[in-house]
């Protein structure tokens, strides 16, 4: 499925839709960055807060995702985003930024975790990241986010973490939030943070339960189970039509025993990670045919995954061919 894309030219009256596109222009210049356009956050930097200080009105998070010292990551499985701050430079403490990033962090981290909470003074939080398939500037807006999250301690969700560079040492925040299940922000809401009204008739439910509340809800996707198509998964040549053939002809009167063979051909795309543990028993199976497990990590300490195998055998194994019911398993 396609992303949904939003012109440059529209993007002064766009909402924010969750992994939506939003086209840069093409000036080739700052002005060509669409999130400032979108947002009147500014065109530069990770943070790009509304508003100064304890009056801050909403908050941008920008990420490349392209720094591997620095590992921003949103999890769509449990809607968690994991951002550091903005101390990257050695010889500085944590809070001494141009932006004042880590700052902003200390400063909401503290008012959700105060008693009683102060939630009511925490920004929105807009999260975007690079969108290096459309070329220039082109972000992908990923959600309405809050600081902390659901069975999260208060000293797990904020952390001072140590890198060195050079063999200086120097410590940067590393926060969590959680995109709230909000597939929309309107535009209307925008304005109305920006004239100082959070919580108008325009905010996003999920986020009002929050600051009422301090109720997360997570934006929760499980990840589409993703198989080749009929077309990927045929021969690709003459040659290899005729092994697929040979293959069947041999087990076409002996079907199940296919199913051994079948182990043994996963098996022996990596026979050092692949272990086939038992070939099931022919019948009343529970549609296993084979049970494993797959390797992972190094020799010394490997950890394992447990897979079952479910083999059929297709007539030919060419374009336009059937499942043969005599060799399905």
């Amino acid at each position: 499925m396609k992303a949904k894309i939003v012109p440059f030219a529209e993007l002064e009256d766009a909402d924010l839709i969750v992994d939506a596109i939003y086209l840069g222009g093409t000036a080739n210049s700052a002005a060509d960055d669409p999130i400032n356009i979108l947002t009147r956050s500014g065109n530069m930097g990770g943070f790009r807060k509304v508003g100064r200080k304890q009056h801050t009105k909403y908050v941008v998070l920008y990420s490349s995702q392209s720094d591997p010292d620095w590992p921003d990551e949103l999890d769509p499985s449990t809607g968690l985003f994991t951002y550091y701050g903005d101390n990257k430079t050695p010889g500085s403490e944590p809070h001494e930024t141009t932006r004042g990033g880590n700052k902003l962090l200390a400063r909401v981290f503290d008012q959700i975790h105060a008693s009683p909470s102060r939630r009511s003074g925490v920004p929105p939080f807009f999260v975007f990241t690079k969108a290096p398939l459309y070329g220039g500037r082109a972000v992908q807006y990923r959600g309405l986010a809050v600081p902390g999250a659901n069975g999260v301690a208060p000293i797990d969700d904020l952390v001072a973490v140590w890198k060195s560079f050079a063999g200086r040492r120097f410590q940067n925040y590393r926060a969590l939030f959680t995109v709230l299940e909000t597939p929309r922000v309107s535009r209307a809401w925008l304005e109305d943070l920006r004239a100082g009204q959070p919580l108008s008739d325009s905010c996003p439910a999920h986020w009002r339960q929050w600051v009422d509340e301090g109720s997360y809800r997570p934006l929760v996707a499980e990840p589409s189970i993703e198989t080749r198509t009929r077309e990927e998964q045929l021969p690709a040549n003459k040659l290899e039509q005729e092994i697929v053939l040979s293959i069947y002809n041999y087990f076409r009167n002996n079907p199940t025993a296919f199913e051994a063979c079948a182990a043994a051909l996963v098996q022996f795309q990596n026979p050092e990670n692949y272990v086939i543990d038992l070939i099931t028993r022919r019948s009343v199976d529970g549609g296993r045919d084979a049970i494993g497990r797959y390797r992972l990590g190094p020799p010394a300490d490997p950890i394992t995954l447990d897979f079952a195998l479910e083999a059929r055998g297709w007539r030919k194994g060419i374009a336009g061919s059937q499942p043969s019911p005599r060799c399905s398993s």
